[in-house]
């Protein structure tokens, strides 16, 4: 129902991105608020009767059966309640999800949605590139990769403007890459080998951060 942004804008954290029609879900919270204030009043009943039965009890004119019946009605409406407060926090939190804000300073991309699009559950809208998650993967031989340290210093130049190098530092070196001959784990890193038909060292990232 509402789509403030654009494509490629840039955002600050706490912006809106976009909003689900709440009606539903507002709809929801009302009638878990409308159940939870049923159950308090029941509650505040079943309290009044133990007071009575208690009493009575003191005074012999009930016996013990009335006194527990009354203790387990007070037990079962505070039960009641405690469920009643549990569904309206679920209620309330679904609706706080119909408003949808950007978590972190960044620029907007792939932006391909307007109002009035039906959308799910899960369903991604649009991406959003965190101005501060920007790092550098560099592509080392094993033969060569003895040499990097984590912490170490490193000089980057873009192709193109060697004459401009600025400078980083290594964060991390990938413990294990994907390999076609008989890795089963795709969740490893690929690193295509440059020709196919000579056998090459294998290129390991080693990620770098940029200072």
């Amino acid at each position: 129902v509402q789509f403030p942004v654009r494509d490629n804008q840039p955002v600050k954290k706490g912006d809106l991105l976009f909003e689900v029609d709440p009606s539903t879900y507002k709809a929801a919270a009302d009638q878990c608020a409308a159940k939870l204030q049923q159950a308090q009043a029941a509650q505040i009943q079943a309290q009044q009767e133990l007071q009575r039965q208690t009493a009575l009890y003191q005074t012999k004119v009930t016996d013990l059966r009335d006194l527990q019946n009354a203790q387990d009605s007070l037990a079962a409406a505070t039960a009641n309640v405690a469920a009643a407060a549990a569904d309206l926090e679920l209620a309330r939190l679904n609706l706080s999800y119909t408003k949808i804000f950007a978590p972190v300073d960044g620029y907007l991309t792939n932006v391909n949605t307007s109002p009035g699009t039906y959308v799910y559950a899960g369903q991604q809208l649009l991406a959003l590139v965190d101005i501060s998650s920007f790092w550098i993967a560099a592509y080392f031989k094993e033969t060569q990769i003895h040499h990097v340290k984590d912490g170490g210093k490193a000089k980057i130049t873009f192709i193109g403007r060697e004459n401009e190098p600025f400078e980083g530092v290594v964060d991390s070196t990938a413990w294990g890459i994907f390999d076609e001959n008989g890795s089963t784990v795709e969740l490893l890193p690929k690193v295509g080998q440059t020709v196919d038909w000579v056998r090459l060292p294998n290129r390991f990232p080693v990620r770098v951060r940029v200072t």
